[in-house]
């Protein structure tokens, strides 16, 4: 197995997720202007259908995976701390710049989808928190990470904390939902600082 070096790692994480991020909330501000809609749901981003159609239209695609991880993602994250990341199958993709992105309907209060995100792709080091990255999409458009507690956006600091500690940082060889990574480096100013 290949060695990575922490401060490479989180360098490169650091950049690339802050990158996608701003890409993704672009292509989402682009789509509800081009429905000419107030809202993501008005703009009827709310079918697992529209939802790939969004990454194909909006995204350079380089290849789809139908209701599948592989061979677009890794096969076995792990987290920082050793366990394993469940991620739910869905349509994925691979963009030109090397990027793996899996957009999942799933509304829970006003959160409407899961954004699966690996910044580079099926190369390594594939852990939790450093080259993938789990983000929620809002109905009010705003992207952001997730918490139990709550399913509005912008999360609080707290919040996201919470996930954070529940989710990313958990111990053990329990599957963890992918929660919290993302939220932390928002609330560290885009440091990745665990």
């Amino acid at each position: 197995m290949k060695k990575f070096s922490k401060k490479a790692v989180t360098s490169i994480g650091k950049v690339l997720s802050h990158k996608v991020y701003n890409e993704f909330e672009q292509a989402l501000v682009r789509y509800q202007n081009d429905k000419n809609a107030v809202s993501i749901s008005e703009a009827g981003l709310t079918t697992a259908a529209e939802m790939n159609d969004f990454i194909t239209k909006y995204f350079k695609v380089v290849q789809t995976c139908s209701d599948a991880l592989t061979p677009c993602y890794f096969d076995g994250y792990k987290t920082i701390n050793g366990g394993s990341v469940n991620a739910t199958v869905g349509t994925s993709h691979v963009l030109a710049s090397g990027v793996s992105l899996r957009l999942i309907k799933s509304e829970q209060g006003n959160k409407l989808a899961n954004l699966m995100v690996d910044i580079n792709g099926q190369k390594g080091p594939n852990i939790l928190g450093r080259d993938l990255f789990f983000f929620a999409l809002y109905k009010n458009g705003r992207v952001d990470d997730y918490n139990d507690e709550t399913a509005d956006a912008p999360l609080t600091k707290d919040q996201r904390d919470s996930s954070y500690n529940n989710n990313c940082m958990k111990a053990g060889s329990d599957a963890v939902s992918g929660w919290g990574c993302f939220g932390k480096i928002l609330n560290d100013n885009w440091q990745m600082t665990y």
